[in-house]
């Protein structure tokens, strides 16, 4: 499902990192950073939610707008019940809708805000996401107290809380088309190699955007995935010109390959993971290449594995989506 838009635009956004985000090559462009995994609190948990707050109250204080002046908080993250969204939103007051499409909660997100917005139903949005690597890892793999070793091929979640709004008013960016994903299934069963859990899912949604909006790929100055990794990312780059002929090299990156420095941190293996290891990338670096308009048009491609233990331990596949919106400068 693909839709256009003739009235979204994107207001600004706000990053919150982790200190294995901040040592890396995009840290300048976060708007705070922590040096440790904590945040100042005494878990794991309610560290992810310091980390959301904190990028609610930078948004705010960017636009110059109080809570009360918001109709909608759409916001999703990787811990049971999403609560890390519901603790840190429940202060605000505000109309909230959670939601989960794994590591492609921020662009799902981004999507329904969108259309309140084009409809008229809402005004003012923020769309937000979080992870936390140790809340994660704890919650998704093995106990991380047991310090079991992992394959090259395994990601690292990041950690962060990142925003933005979305408003009817006009400025420089705004959201000009989406497709939304259809849930894929490869049946890949390693939880410790999502790239090719999730490139499938990217290379459908990239395809079929395109072909709905009847554009060559080179319409964009540049596609991004979510969080394929080293591996996923080579991955989809041969399936897209395997199964639809179409070469992403051009103009194509990963935000999982992105948003650390592969070759010194090597504790993040085989690059980022996490749904606010996108949401870092895009609100933060590329959103200020797109306000600079060194990039024109580009195209967010988030992916998510719909992973459940529960259902990796009976021995099922891991389930995968991606969602994709346009962001374009406005002349």
């Amino acid at each position: 499902m693909t839709q256009r838009y003739k009235n979204v635009y994107v207001q600004d956004t706000s990053t919150v990192s982790g200190p294995y985000e901040k040592k890396g090559p995009l840290g300048k462009y976060f708007d705070k950073s922590y040096d440790d995994l904590y945040n100042n609190e005494k878990t794991w948990e309610q560290a992810e939610v310091r980390l959301l707050k904190d990028s609610f109250d930078i948004l705010l204080n960017k636009v110059h707008l109080k809570k009360e002046n918001v109709d909608l908080v759409i916001s999703g993250d990787l811990l049971n019940q999403i609560t890390s969204s519901c603790y840190a939103v429940e202060p605000l007051k505000i109309p909230f809708l959670g939601i989960y499409s794994a590591c492609a909660t921020s662009m799902e997100g981004v999507i329904i805000g969108a259309n309140f917005v084009e409809s008229g139903q809402a005004e003012k949005v923020i769309c937000a996401t979080s992870s936390h690597n140790m809340g994660s890892e704890k919650q998704f793999r093995n106990p991380t107290e047991y310090g079991a070793p992992k394959p090259s091929t395994a990601t690292f979640t990041a950690t962060g809380g990142a925003s933005l709004l979305l408003s009817n008013e006009k400025s420089d960016v705004r959201v000009e088309s989406s497709t939304i994903g259809i849930i894929q299934d490869l049946g890949q069963t390693d939880p410790l190699h999502m790239g090719a859990v999730m490139a499938p899912a990217a290379a459908d949604t990239i395809y079929r955007h395109l072909t709905d909006l009847k554009r060559d790929v080179n319409y964009y100055d540049m596609i991004l995935t979510g969080d394929l990794g080293v591996y996923g990312k080579e991955i989809l780059i041969d399936y897209m010109k395997t199964e639809y002929g179409i070469d992403l090299q051009g103009n194509y990156n990963d935000c999982g390959t992105m948003l650390y420095n592969l070759a010194d941190q090597k504790e993040v293996l085989a690059g980022g993971s996490g749904p606010v290891c996108s949401a870092l990338v895009n609100y933060g670096y590329i959103y200020k290449l797109l306000k600079k308009k060194t990039v024109k048009r580009v195209l967010f491609v988030t992916t998510g594995a719909l992973f459940s233990p529960t259902f990796a331990y009976q021995h099922q596949s891991i389930l995968s989506i991606a969602h994709a919106v346009s962001w374009e400068v406005v002349e």
